[in-house]
């Protein structure tokens, strides 16, 4: 622990040429006192540590002197690649490999590109969570990163509507949409999706399982979306929509859906509504989200949700009508 502290320190030093004392020890989560410590020792150990005293003073490297532990071992690099992704980073355990490695980047650079860390951080920022929803890391989450990085099959128990379930499982990758995180896997031979937050045990086996080279997480991602899309749409729903309505079908609903709901909509009557023939899950789903389109859609099937969204213009005129204030 104490080692890998030097050479960050050193790193560090090299990368922002001079810092104080209180710098260094928030950089690395320590006391002032083990600071002077630590420079003592690298002192003795022949780097060229200079303190400058005084109130404004700080440390620095003597002479223009460069380390050469800025050689970047396999998990570093890997971990820079996922660098844009702080919040995916701390969740799977990964963010001081991240850090060491951005650290021996910024020593490499030369002197006049120093600044390219800070200033792209100020330009650019990744927020993966939907709004209004409280990002919860999945306890398990690190153990099925780490299987993921070493390609090692895990014993799991897994969650479901009918209970657990317990599962041999080679996992491939995993993926963040939206706040949740899902883990691709495959087991006897076929694609699972799992959502990694209903995982209950996860084992990591010491047998390593053979990738499939033909397998591609972002095109297979994107494969079971639309199909798990398309499997939950099973029910149809007659509307006529006005243009506000056609305008923001797509924003409350399946956006696919929509789209082929609007493609094949009636042509426009004279007072600019159209018909439309959208798939929806379920009464209760497409009730949640066309609500939000209020008089700009009627529903003309199926009877019973259109008896929802009677009943809830009911309801709604109770409210508001003459003498309720």
């Amino acid at each position: 622990m104490r080692a890998s502290r030097l050479i960050k320190m050193v790193l560090l030093l090299q990368a922002r040429r001079e810092m104080t004392a209180a710098e260094l020890a928030e950089e690395l989560e320590v006391s002032e006192r083990t600071v002077s410590r630590d420079v003592l020792a690298l002192s003795e150990a022949g780097v060229p540590v200079y303190a400058d005293r005084g109130r404004t003073g700080g440390y620095r490297l003597v002479g223009g002197y460069r380390t050469r532990l800025t050689g970047m071992g396999r998990s570093e690099a890997e971990a820079l690649f996922l660098s844009g992704v702080p919040g995916a980073l701390r969740d799977m355990g990964l963010d001081d490999v991240a850090s060491a490695a951005r650290l021996k980047v910024s020593a490499a650079l030369d002197p006049t590109l120093r600044d390219v860390q800070d200033s792209t951080a100020q330009r650019f920022h990744l927020d993966a969570p939907g709004w209004w929803n409280e990002p919860k890391t999945p306890p398990l989450l690190p153990d099925l990163a780490d299987a993921v990085w070493s390609d090692r099959r895990v014993l799991v128990r897994y969650r479901r509507k009918d209970g657990e379930v317990e599962r041999e499982l080679e996992p491939y990758g995993l993926v963040l949409k939206a706040g949740v995180w899902y883990l691709a896997a495959r087991t006897d031979g076929s694609w699972r999706v799992y959502r990694v937050d209903r995982f209950t045990e996860v084992e990591r086996g010491a047998e390593r399982f053979e990738r499939d080279p033909e397998f591609g997480l972002a095109e297979f991602w994107a494969d079971s979306s639309a199909e798990f899309a398309q499997g939950i749409l099973r029910a149809e729903a007659t509307l006529r929509l006005t243009r506000d309505a056609v305008r923001r079908l797509p924003h409350v609903t399946d956006r696919a859906s929509a789209g082929e709901a609007l493609a094949a909509a009636s042509p426009a009557d004279e007072d600019g509504r159209v018909v439309v023939t959208l798939r929806v899950e379920n009464d209760e789903v497409a009730f949640s989200q066309l609500f939000q389109l209020g008089p700009e859609c009627e529903v003309l099937a199926p009877a019973s949700l259109r008896e929802r969204f009677a009943d809830a213009a009911r309801r709604t005129a109770a409210l508001y009508g003459p003498g309720t204030a």
